[in-house]
């Protein structure tokens, strides 16, 4: 799964097209990524007792990783790729577009 925690994207199917966000949570096992503000669900809480009344919390649920996109910083969407720098002796990520290292 070419995309990471903290990456910057930009859903690009879906009831959320169009927003971005940053990955606040990978889970590659299942291929999907959690951003913050999108697909955001309602879940009712019961309530527990006097003191903690019931109340509707919104969560922002996982999103399958083909639906998102990865933002260039130089502007636009762009897919991920890998090049070897010879300087640090390892692989890092590039934006096609651009060419820029994220």
């Amino acid at each position: 799964m070419k995309i990471k925690k903290g990456d910057n994207v930009k859903v690009i199917a879906g009831k959320d097209k169009g927003k971005t966000g940053a990955v606040t949570r990978a889970f590659p096992a299942d291929d999907m990524v959690l951003i913050d503000g999108v697909n955001v669900k309602k879940r009712h809480i019961k309530k527990r007792g006097r003191d903690n009344p019931g109340q509707i919390v919104e969560r922002s649920h996982p999103i399958h990783v083909s639906n998102v996109m990865v933002v260039d910083p130089k502007g636009g969407t762009t897919r991920i790729g890998k090049e070897f720098d010879e300087k640090a002796n390892k692989w890092v990520r590039v934006a096609k577009k651009s060419g820029t290292k994220l």
